[in-house]
């Protein structure tokens, strides 16, 4: 038995819970997000819980019991408190402005980058960190990511876009004579 799969989900209080054959839809007071829905597991709502079981004891099954769970406590989740990432840009010269769903940046290049966040993303600009927040997770990672990928961090200097918790490891430079 999966140990994520079988744990409940308690349905916190304003937040309706549709199932069909082949998604989970989540209103919230946020939004509202669809999850589809796996073939070998089953959902149901018992109660103020989500329960997922599966059918059977298949290796395709138990591989998405604990997915199913967990896709469907990320949509509770994101619905209710939604979810965020913090960037940070260091580097001399370097700025970001904008926000909403727009930033331009000068990162060093010979022209200024423009980031245009998908739909239901939003970007807060607040000195050198860049807030992307949303409801869904998977779409708030990827916003993040792209970002990121636009100016990495160097591993000699430390100059780029980080995620604000990431812990970089500087390498030294040249030994000199």
């Amino acid at each position: 038995m999966s140990r994520i799969g079988k744990l409940p989900i308690d349905i916190p209080t304003g937040v309706t819970i549709t199932i069909d054959s082949d998604a989970v839809t989540v209103k919230g007071p946020k939004g509202q997000l669809t999850v589809p829905h796996l073939s070998d597991v089953t959902v149901a709502q018992e109660n103020n819980q989500i329960i997922v079981t599966r059918k059977d004891d298949e290796f395709i099954a138990k591989s998405q019991h604990g997915l199913q769970r967990t896709l469907v406590n990320n949509a509770i989740v994101g619905v209710t408190k939604g979810y965020e990432k913090k960037l940070e840009i260091n580097g001399v010269g370097f700025r970001v402005s904008g926000g909403g769903q727009k930033i331009e940046m000068a990162l060093g290049f010979s022209h200024p980058v423009i980031y245009t966040a998908p739909a239901g993303i939003n970007l807060t600009v607040e000195k050198m960190t860049v807030t992307v927040s949303g409801i869904d997770k998977q779409a708030v990672g990827q916003a993040a990511a792209e970002i990121r990928a636009i100016k990495k961090p160097d591993a000699y200097k430390g100059k780029g876009i980080k995620y604000v918790d990431e812990v970089l490891r500087h390498k030294a430079g040249k030994a000199g004579k």
